[in-house]
């Protein structure tokens, strides 16, 4: 049997590295030693005989727990989702959602900060996008994707394929921010592992502040994400 039950595979900068920050306190949860273990979307690994052993040995043992992860370029990046279902079947998924405008920001000001990035925001949400058609998977890029991360509908709609709807969460990061408690036990409920304890909002890996998202970009951003997010509300109904 597989050993891992869940993963939190999407999206990035919408409250992943919080959530599991709290699930490390949950009883009956059993996390991967670091947060990011980055094995289904490692094009290095032999995908035709993966070795599930050299992943599995990324999680503590413990007895009886429910076992997962939190990789959150999983949900973009190709095929990852497909190898996630080869591993496991009946994989439990959380997805954390955010407004894709300000989850666009936050990943701009996060690469910004760590040095990838040297661009104004402006010029990589217009002209900066045709960088990934020179990237490796074609149309794919870990740092510069502040836009197409944000298409939530499609990216769903592929999950649908391959998963049915009961084995998918979806929680908004401001749930999580705002009232931590009822987003965890609404996760402990689906994961079905004990209540979790009272607990109270964190903030982890807040972003280098920086001159504020221009009213301009917004709008932008605001038309190229419409008909996508039209589609999540139908998939899901959840609306930003």
């Amino acid at each position: 049997m597989p050993r891992v039950d869940f993963i939190i595979p999407g999206f990035q900068k919408a409250g992943t590295t919080a959530l599991f920050d709290h699930l490390g306190d949950l009883p009956g949860v059993a996390l991967s030693t670091t947060k990011e273990v980055h094995f289904f979307d490692d094009e290095r690994i032999d995908w035709a005989r993966p070795d599930y052993d050299a992943y599995e040995a990324q999680f503590p043992a413990m007895e009886g727990a429910v076992v997962g992860e939190a990789t959150p370029i999983y949900l973009y990046w190709p095929n990852a989702l497909q190898r996630i279902a080869a591993y496991n079947p009946a994989m439990r998924l959380i997805i954390m959602l955010r407004d894709p405008v300000e989850r666009a920001w936050s990943h701009w000001r996060m690469e910004t900060a760590r040095g990838p990035e040297r661009e104004p925001f402006s010029w990589c949400i217009r002209q900066g996008r045709q960088r990934l058609f020179a990237s490796e998977p074609w149309g794919h890029h870990r740092e510069f994707s502040y836009v197409e991360r944000g298409f939530y509908g499609e990216q769903v709609a592929r999950l649908f394929e391959l998963f049915p709807r009961g084995q998918v969460l979806f929680l908004k990061a401001d749930d999580l921010r705002t009232d931590p408690n009822t987003a965890l036990a609404s996760i402990c409920t689906f994961l079905g592992t004990p209540a979790p304890p009272p607990t109270t909002p964190r903030a982890v890996h807040v972003g280098q502040e920086m001159d504020g998202l221009q009213p301009a970009d917004i709008a932008h951003l605001r038309e190229i994400y419409a008909r996508d997010l039209a589609r999540l509300k139908e998939l899901t109904g959840i609306v930003f």
